[in-house]
């Protein structure tokens, strides 16, 4: 287990990204999902993600529903404000990724009311007293366009005063924004003081563009990285194949050709890609954590046991020689668990 930024959280190395559970891109039964989380909790999981967007409240209701008979003081739990959740589905426009959702649309709202509100509404939803750690979600310009500087200020003038007196009061662990682009991490440091952040997608064998700032910046501030989509929204666990994703959607013919290398090069190396890639994140003293999204026990299972695999020292130092490392990028040691 790692320390969660200055705080007395610990969290485990492994955690469990709860977005599938909203039935993201495909429906996950109830009974899939009550086991995918029994499957993690028994592998040792003890830490757990969610949001309200996830299924339109689907997933917390899930979480909720796994651990509300489990010892309160034995694993630590994310959810997110920055969307209220409204009846009715019309407000969702044309579609959504989420298949076979709750009956809700969600309205961003930053203000400080509204996050208030939105903490209490994940508690019902949820069924349980507290949420450990909570982080301001989807502020940054890949869901705002040109509104997000608006936006961003209304969320460090509102949420992140909000969450600031929901930790001061000892209702809330941790704080934090969970966004997918690390600069609006960086200018979030000089705004508010937080715990962490949740960064999807941005450190991983396919970019490590945050060691250059954001990690030396957290390092120096005492602010923990968890780490959402180590797989590239699941392009490093199906290289190749038709179903493979980046960014939740198609893969550039540049990303495809490099993560092409990274599986030639592991394959050398007789290891499985996804293990290098759940494992590499974690060998940089800022990052307490990373969050893998499942939607089946074999696809929880199966990050345990990559996370259990000895990788070869020549693995990385082979990757580093084709250039596919950053030159300061740590890399693991041994085994993650």
């Amino acid at each position: 287990m790692r320390n969660l930024g200055k705080t007395p959280l610990r969290v485990t190395e492994i955690g469990f990204g709860g977005a599938p559970l909203g039935n993201l891109f495909a429906v996950v039964t109830d009974t899939e999902a009550q086991a995918s989380l029994a499957t993690a909790w028994e592998n040792g999981c003890r830490f757990f993600d969610t949001a309200p967007l996830y299924g339109y409240g689907l997933s917390e209701r899930r979480v909720g529903d796994a651990l509300r008979e489990k010892p309160r003081d034995r694993y630590v739990l994310s959810s997110k404000v920055g969307r209220l959740l409204r009846p009715g589905t019309l407000g969702r426009g044309d579609g959504t990724d989420f298949k076979s959702p709750m009956p809700f649309y969600a309205e961003f709202d930053y203000s400080y009311d509204a996050t208030m509100r939105s903490i209490e509404d994940s508690l019902q939803r949820l069924g349980l007293d507290r949420i450990d750690v909570a982080l301001i979600h989807d502020v940054g310009r890949d869901w705002h366009g040109d509104q997000q500087p608006a936006m961003f200020r209304q969320a460090m003038s509102g949420a992140a005063k909000a969450l600031a007196e929901l930790r001061a009061a000892g209702r809330i662990g941790a704080i934090g924004l969970g966004v997918n682009e690390s600069d609006v991490c960086e200018e979030a440091l000089e705004h508010g003081d937080f715990d962490c952040f949740l960064l999807a997608g941005r450190y991983t064998l396919l970019e490590q563009a945050p060691l250059d700032r954001l990690f030396p910046a957290c390092q120096k501030r005492n602010v923990s990285i968890i780490i959402g989509g180590p797989f590239n929204s699941g392009l490093l666990a199906r290289v190749g194949q038709p179903d493979a994703t980046y960014n939740y959607g198609a893969v550039p013919p540049e990303i495809a050709q490099r993560a092409a290398a990274l599986h030639e090069v592991c394959g050398r190396h007789g290891v499985p890609l996804p293990a290098a890639a759940l494992q590499f994140p974690l060998a940089h003293p800022v990052v307490a954590s990373v969050i893998p999204g499942a939607r089946n026990t074999a696809e929880v299972a199966s990050h345990w046991q990559w996370a259990r695999l000895r990788l070869p020292a020549a693995l990385w130092e082979d990757l580093r020689e084709r250039g596919l490392l950053h030159p300061e990028a740590p890399v693991p040691q041994g085994p993650v668990l």
